[in-house]
């Protein structure tokens, strides 16, 4: 609540303290401090909890470009913005103006939605001028607020799970969607950290077999004005405006210690928790878009700014561009993380458009400012960091380009799988350097197989089950006449485009998505399973769902039908194999050279149990293949021997009949998993191994008496 002193006109401050930046309760008052290297005044805006102001304080002092006051008689809960004076001359990148309310972008908590209107911008809408023109109409009625919050939290026993890269299975998921429907999760909690944080959610995933929930962004962030005209809402979240604050949206209680209590909850059992964080742009947009917070602070110091200095760098398409080359921009995003690997606890970010993290004035660089910062941080560098390795900048594609100590998504072992058992031609090469890690990518500066992020879908695209039942997008529910969305989807409907009763498709679509899930979890790297896949959840052929907060995104927990259970165990079966065979989940990467023992770790077959040759592997129509992975070797996992592995895959049309390998140490396998309908026999003794069309088949080798061999 607001302190009595804090709402009276001329409420007492103090000089206070020019770090740490943001509003800081220590027991006795609050410290406020903010940085404008180019502003001439600034002045705090307290309210009451309706929001109506009860004073507006000039902070007192300037100390190396923070602006900065103490005001003792300001307690927890105090709701507060800035007003900031300064020139407004756009065409020199200034744009202040005081008549706009304007939110702290160290802001631990953001209360109230934005409510869209012309006072928001610091342009006149419509003038002849545009963006050179004034706005004098005050904002602070359609503006949120800053909350100052407490920030003790009881964490008893805690301990994170600090699971290893080799062993991490991360399972991609959206905090409102996941649980919306989930019958399990009382009504009121449904869509926020408490819903997430239910027993029964969390047990399912525990038993699923994943060790890690990336949740899609959950810092405060905007839905677009041209999302709420349409009635539609920035489901996704890639429209940061409060890097320290969960977005109110997703807190039953109004709370921030609301997501503590889910992180204490996920690492209970065993869990680890990533952001998926937006450090690359802001919901403020262009030139031609509102003033909510950094533009109106400073924006030549927060935006990377073209030459003219009127307009705004655009290499995330969204228009504007963070400038995390400034020194004090860069201290803002540190800090940001530091304070969600610290306070809040989480175990690792994925990093969207992370290529702008690494860009300097001549382009990508691995050692840039922020990429080194972040190496060198005695916090940071201890938490799991992935690169999405791109952006729309010149030069913007990046996978396998970023420092030792970084993971990526890896959108070539997305594409290569897909095009295999679609049964693209020329794929089967490509498709045995995605299993082994993608040595090509990331085999340099002492990176492992883990750096390569593996997935064959993501939040952005087709879900699993549409990548199977459509063939075309289908994006009209977005507003845009199917114009969104990429139209580059590898993906195929087996006949039938979109929904079906006709039995055998409905076979071949189910035997493709196991053989992609099966790709995914026995290949070198880190896998990533998108939630939902599990239970063939669909967006009915949209791929680019990201306003679409409603039945479409939602994954419907009681829609399950007997085939969506049989296909949860085979991901919990997956999931098993994986963290029981090391040979599946190396922490080197696989040479295919023989040791001092002559054992190679890896071998690659014909089906005819011979070693593959340039000419079988530029044979654009062989989609037949043997990967054995030797445990004797001594290049295996540390505590070798293992047990021989064997993946047969069989993208062909036709059963094919693989010989037994000679070079292995027994001809005895025992069936571990297979993709086909109809399971073959657990023991396979004699005669050549049969893979039915369409499959792939993982066996292990054992000695005749039973044991592993």
């Amino acid at each position: 609540m607001s302190s009595p002193a804090a709402g009276a006109p001329g409420c007492r401050v103090h000089e206070g303290l020019p770090y740490p930046l943001g509003a800081s309760w220590d027991g006795t008052g609050v410290n406020f401090a903010l940085f404008s290297a180019n502003a001439t005044r600034v002045e705090l805006c307290l309210f009451d909890d309706a929001g109506v102001e009860t004073a507006r304080v000039a902070l007192p002092e300037y100390t190396n470009e923070i602006w900065h006051g103490y005001l003792p008689d300001v307690r927890p809960g105090q709701l507060y913005a800035y007003r900031v004076h300064g020139p407004y001359e756009p065409e020199n990148g200034h744009r202040f103006n005081p008549n706009k309310l304007l939110l702290d972008p160290y802001a631990k908590q953001i209360v109230g939605e934005l409510k869209w209107d012309e006072a928001l911008f610091g342009y006149t809408v419509g003038h002849a001028d545009a963006d050179l023109s004034f706005d004098q109409r005050d904002s602070a009625p359609f503006m949120p607020r800053c909350k100052v919050i407490d920030p003790a939290f009881t964490w008893g026993d805690h301990h994170a799970p600090r699971t290893d890269w080799s062993r991490t299975i991360i399972y991609e998921l959206h905090v409102r969607g996941y649980t919306m429907l989930h019958p399990a999760v009382p009504e009121g909690h449904r869509g926020t950290f408490a819903g997430l944080g239910h027993s029964e959610v969390i047990d399912y995933l525990r038993r699923l077999g994943v060790t890690a929930v990336e949740l899609m962004p959950v810092h405060t962030f905007i839905d677009d004005q041209y999302l709420v005209e349409a009635g539609l809402r920035n489901y996704w979240g890639y429209n940061s405006i409060g890097f320290f604050a969960p977005d109110p949206r997703f807190m039953a209680t109004g709370v921030v210690s609301e997501f503590k209590e889910l992180v204490a909850r996920m690492h209970q059992a065993g869990l680890e928790v990533l952001l998926d964080v937006v450090y690359n742009h802001t919901a403020e947009g262009s030139e031609l878009g509102p003033t909510l917070s950094m533009r109106g602070i400073d924006n030549a110091s927060y935006y990377r700014l073209e030459d003219d200095r009127r307009h705004y760098v655009n290499d995330t398409g969204t228009g504007n561009t963070l400038n995390v080359n400034h020194s004090r921009v860069q201290q803002l995003v540190t800090d940001s993380l530091r304070y969600w690997a610290t306070e809040m606890q989480v175990d690792g970010f994925r990093f969207d458009l992370a290529t702008i993290l690494g860009r300097e004035p001549h382009g990508f660089d691995q050692s840039g400012s922020f990429l080194d910062s972040v190496r060198q941080d005695p916090v940071l560098s201890q938490v799991k960091l992935i690169a999405e390795p791109w952006d729309l900048g010149l030069g913007g594609y990046q996978t396998g380009g970023f420092p030792p100590g970084w993971a990526e998504w890896n959108d070539r072992f997305r594409d290569t799988a897909r095009a295999f058992w679609r049964g693209d031609a020329g794929r089967l090469a490509e498709l045995a350097t995605r299993l082994t890690g993608s040595a090509d990518l990331f085999d340099h500066r002492g990176r492992r197989p883990y750096a390569s992020v593996n997935f064959v879908t993501a939040h952005d695209g087709f879900t699993l089950h549409d990548l199977v039942s459509y063939a075309h997008k289908h994006n009209e529910a977005n507003g845009q006449d199917n114009r969104d969305g990429n139209g580059h989807n590898i993906s195929t409907n087996h006949g039938h485009e979109g929904p079906t009763d006709d039995a055998d498709i409905l076979s071949a679509r189910e035997q493709h998505m196991r053989n992609l899930l099966a790709t995914l979890l026995l290949a070198q790297g880190t896998p990533m399973l998108l939630a939902g896949d599990e239970t063939a959840h669909t967006q009915r052929g949209n791929n680019n769902a990201y306003c679409q907060d409603s039945e479409v995104t939602w994954i419907d927990w009681a829609a399950a039908r007997p085939e969506d259970e049989r296909r949860i165990d085979f991901v919990r079966r997956l999931c098993g194999l994986r963290q029981a065979l090391p040979l599946l989940r190396r922490a080197h990467f696989l040479s295919a050279a023989p040791d001092r023992d002559g054992v190679r770790d890896v071998v690659w077959l014909t089906a005819d149990d011979r070693e593959m040759g340039d000419a079988e592997w530029r044979d654009v129509e062989n989609r037949c293949l043997g990967m054995m992975l030797d445990g004797r070797s001594r290049q295996a996992p540390v505590g070798r021997p293992y047990a021989t592995l064997l993946l047969l895959i069989n993208g062909s049309d036709q059963p094919m009949a693989f010989r037994r390998p000679e070079r292995a140490s027994t001809t005895h396998w025992r069936r571990l998993l297979g993709t086909a309908l109809v399971p073959p026999a657990a023991m396979l003794n004699e005669g050549p191994i049969t893979v039915p069309a369409h499959a792939l088949l993982l066996l292990q080798a054992y000695a005749e008496s039973g044991s592993t061999a």
